[in-house]
This record gives C-alpha cells, sequence and structure tokens, in this order.
C-alpha cells in the first residue's frame, strides 16, 4: 500500500483470463459512487493514471488501474498471437467479474483508448460511460471494413514509410534488440515522454540527446516519475507493449463481424492540439465534420486542449480531471471532463456536453 500526493493506492495481483494481472486501486470499494476504470498507453503502466485516481478517490468513488497484459506486474506471454484485441478486453471483462463489478466508468489513453473503443463495441452492457483521450474511433484501424479495406500497417507504410514506429515494430526482437533495449528504458522513456507522439514527432528510431534535448523535464514530469517507469521496463522489456502493435492487422481482421457496429456508449473524446493521432490524414475532417459522431452516436462533446501533445493525463493534470463527477453520475447516467476555468480548450460547439 503507497500514499501518492495525498491518495492511498493499494496494490494487488489478481488471477484473470489465465494470466496474472496487477491492479492498482483508490477510494472507496463496498460504498462508492462508483468504478472508474483506467486503461493506460504505450510505453506506460497503471502509474500514468495516479493524479485522477488521487481526484476522484477523494470524491468518493473507487478507482481502478491495472498493468495491462504484458506491462509492469502483469503476466506477459512469450507469443504474439495472445496480445489481440480480444484477449486483452477478455482480460478487463474478466477483471470486472473477479473484482464484482457489474458497470463501470471508463477513461482510456493511447493503446488503452483503442482497447477501450473495443470493449464499448464488444461489451456495452459493461460500460457506464467513456471518457477516451488521444484516439478517436477510427474504424479502418478497428475493424476490416469492405473491399477497399487497406491494412493498418500498410496504410503507415505507404504513409509514412517502413522507419515509421509502428511499421519498425512489426518484426519480432528487432526493436527490443535495439532502441527498445531494456538496459536504455530509463533515458528512452525520459525521451518519449518529453518528445514522443506530439506536436509532429512519431518515436524516431534514434532519440539523441543533440536532436531531442532532454536536460530539463517539463513541469508535469519528474525524475521520480522516469526512475519508476524506467525501473519497470527495464525490468520487463517492453516486448509486452510492442506486441500490441503486432497485432493491428490481426486485430481488423478478428472485428470483421463490427465492421459497421457503432459504439452505443456515451462518450466525451478529449485530445491535445499536438497529438499525434490527431494529424493522421482525414481525422480532423472526421472528428469535427459529424463522421465521429454518425460512428459514436452519443458523443456528448469533443475537447481539444491547445498547447497540448500526447500526455494530456500528465500534462494538464491540475487542469483537466478525468472525468470530473456531474450531478447526472449519481443516476449512473455518465461523467464529464471538466476543464480549469483558465485551461485553454476549444469545444465542437455542435456538440453539447449534457452528461
Amino acid at each position: 500500500m503507497a500514499s501518492m500526493e495525498g491518495a492511498v493506492i493499494r496494490h494487488r495481483t489478481v488471477e484473470v483470463n489465465d494470466i496474472l494481472m496487477h491492479v492498482a486501486e483508490a477510494g472507496p470499494e463496498g460504498h462508492s459512487k462508483g468504478t472508474v476504470l483506467f486503461l493506460h498507453g504505450f510505453p506506460e503502466l497503471w502509474y500514468t493514471w495516479r493524479h485522477q485516481m488521487e481526484n476522484l478517490a477523494a470524491r468518493g468513488y473507487h478507482c481502478v488501474a491495472p498493468d495491462l497484459r504484458g506491462y509492469g506486474g502483469t503476466t506477459a506471454p512469450s507469443d504474439v498471437e495472445s496480445y489481440t484485441a480480444f484477449h486483452i478486453v477478455g482480460d478487463i471483462l474478466a477483471l470486472l467479474n473477479t473484482l464484482g463489478l457489474a458497470k463501470v466508468f471508463v477513461v482510456g489513453h493511447d493503446w488503452g483508448a483503442l482497447i477501450a473503443w473495443y470493449v464499448c463495441l464488444f461489451r456495452p452492457d459493461r460500460v457506464t460511460a467513456l471518457v477516451n483521450t488521444s484516439l478517436a474511433f477510427i474504424r479502418n484501424i478497428i475493424a476490416r471494413n469492405g473491399p477497399g479495406f487497406v491494412k493498418p500497417t500498410d496504410y503507415f507504410n505507404r504513409a509514412y514509410g517502413p522507419d515509421y514506429y509502428m511499421c519498425r515494430f512489426q518484426e519480432p526482437g528487432v526493436a527490443e534488440a535495439r532502441q527498445f533495449a531494456p538496459e536504455h528504458a530509463r533515458r528512452l522513456l525520459r525521451q518519449i515522454m518529453c518528445h514522443c507522439f506530439s506536436h509532429g514527432v512519431a518515436c524516431d528510431e534514434e532519440m539523441h540527446d543533440d536532436k531531442y534535448p532532454t536536460s530539463t523535464l517539463p513541469p508535469w514530469l519528474t525524475e521520480e516519475d522516469v526512475d519508476y517507469f524506467g525501473a519497470e521496463f527495464k525490468r520487463t522489456g517492453f516486448t509486452g507493449g510492442i506486441n500490441y502493435y503486432r497485432n493491428l492487422d490481426r486485430n481488423c481482421e478478428l472485428a470483421a463481424a463490427w465492421a459497421d457496429a457503432k459504439v452505443q456508449v456515451p462518450t466525451k473524446y478529449v485530445v491535445g492540439e499536438g497529438e499525434i493521432t490527431y494529424h493522421f490524414e482525414g481525422v480532423q475532417e472526421y472528428i469535427h465534420g459529424g463522421g465521429f459522431k454518425e460512428d459514436v452516436p452519443l458523443l456528448e462533446e469533443v475537447v481539444v486542449l491547445l498547447g497540448a501533445g500526447h500526455f494530456i493525463q500528465l500534462e494538464r493534470a491540475q487542469e483537466i480531471v478525468l472525468p470530473s463527477v456531474h450531478r447526472r453520475c449519481s443516476h449512473s447516467k455518465g461523467f464529464i471532463v471538466s476543464a480549469h476555468p483558465d485551461a485553454p480548450a476549444t469545444h465542437d460547439n455542435d456538440i453539447h456536453g449534457n452528461f
């Protein structure tokens, strides 16, 4: 049991879906206002949600943040095929069953956002409402959807070339033997969190200090944070997380039955202005032009955080509470993203937040 910024973080390991999953929790269990499930991205851990867990635990919410399959204290199967979206969603549903949770609020970021979209497609009955950050519902990455479908890896290869990080990750063992070798973990995590996936920088093959200096950390990141992430990935390596990318095409094939399915869950979407996926070709037109709302009919609001990058749950932890509780939460209807009054953000005027 550990205390972070006033919140008591409890840790336990549970057996789910034939793996052992490390879970961090905060807030009351038996008589809470509800449970919020946090799903992290790459290369992150439960730890990325510590600020939001503290805030919501203080408000009487039960917070659950697992290390996903392949990360941190959770089992990392050796075969690539064990990291499909179906495996990860299966882990999450088994976790809910083990904890006795019928429905949860879901908050996702990066790969956790993609998994959250799958959870809402496959089992909307288990989700009260969704706040997804960074990655919008991009159907061509989620499911094979017709004769003109282009596999995600083919798309990224054509659009950005074979050196693009998602393309480099495809060959098992290659990235882990070079850039993502465990012995480089601390330095690499420092570089990634300061520079990658934001403002046009994907994840260059060589993150040289002279090109991407990190002598001074941004105010939202501490050396202690880097120590935590670095130590965990030095211990476990990066293969588990990279294996998610190696299943991009496989996920689309497996999810073909949901090719035209819509996300029928109350949803809010929050993205940093500099988020790399927000600048994929056609994505902004999709998000703001009506396509997103068509695919996610219960989409309540789109929030773009001006000046923010990829790691918004860390960058804007004091400005954005994911989620803040609205009065309708007492009726289990949903929840909202609440911005600090001085936080720079834009909202789609035609999508009204009325959770």
